[in-house]
């Protein structure tokens, strides 16, 4: 049987009882065109809706090490490049860091999983604009969570953005400053099309390459 995430219950309700009203008016209606339709729209919308909301069980890729960072989210890797931290968060400012961005379609599974093991240092929510989420520009323009992980015990650092796209019109996570987090947990979701940046130190080895699917909380997409 499908898992269903708790972050999507609010939409399927929705869908459901639209989906309902709309099977249920194909019965008042003397049309056998409006009665196709209305079944045939009924039927896809509620299997998109389950589908795009599922929540498969994942477990942590064999010989997994503290030292390694998990991919937040399931899609494709677009982008990986040296970049300079133009703010203060987790990283200091002016830090030479790594980016990698991962690209979600809406055929991907949208629940997001924590990379790392640690405790959440930072977390800011950013209310912006919905420029398709390919587009570079989306990192510093569009709708995001900003969440910083580290590890205290190590000191090793990640900060990672939920970022809406042109579809994705709501962030979601359930965490906040001074918890403890594990890899692999499920954390929040972006409902619809996305994307996801990850910002790690300069010295980090990248394991992952451009184009390459990952899926997260198993694929390992670095090293620190």
């Amino acid at each position: 049987m499908i898992r269903l995430t708790r972050f999507g219950r609010d939409v399927i309700l929705k869908v459901f009882i639209l989906v309902f009203l709309l099977t249920l008016s194909a019965l008042f209606v003397n049309s056998s065109v409006y009665v196709f339709a209305a079944v045939s729209i009924s039927a896809l919308l509620w299997i998109f809706t389950l589908y795009f909301f599922r929540d498969p069980e994942r477990k942590l890729p064999d010989g997994y090490k503290l030292n390694q960072l998990l991919s937040p989210g399931d899609g494709k890797v677009v982008v990986i490049e040296n970049i300079t931290n133009t703010e203060k968060n987790i990283f200091e400012k002016g830090e030479e860091l790594i980016q990698i961005s991962i690209f979600l379609s809406p055929l991907n599974v949208h629940v997001n999983r924590i990379p790392l093991t640690g405790e959440v240092k930072y977390l800011n929510y950013i209310k912006g604009d919905y420029i398709v989420a390919f587009d570079h520009k989306s990192s510093e323009r569009n709708e995001r969570s900003e969440i910083g992980i580290e590890d205290n015990m190590n000191g090793n650092k990640v900060l990672f953005k939920q970022i809406a796209g042109f579809v994705a019109r709501r962030i979601v996570y359930d965490i906040k400053n001074g918890d403890r987090v594990t890899a692999g947990d499920r954390f929040g979701m972006i409902k619809f099309g996305s994307r996801i940046d990850i910002l790690i130190s300069k010295s980090s080895n990248v394991l992952v390459k451009i184009d390459q699917k990952v899926t997260g909380g198993e694929t390992i997409i670095a090293e620190f």
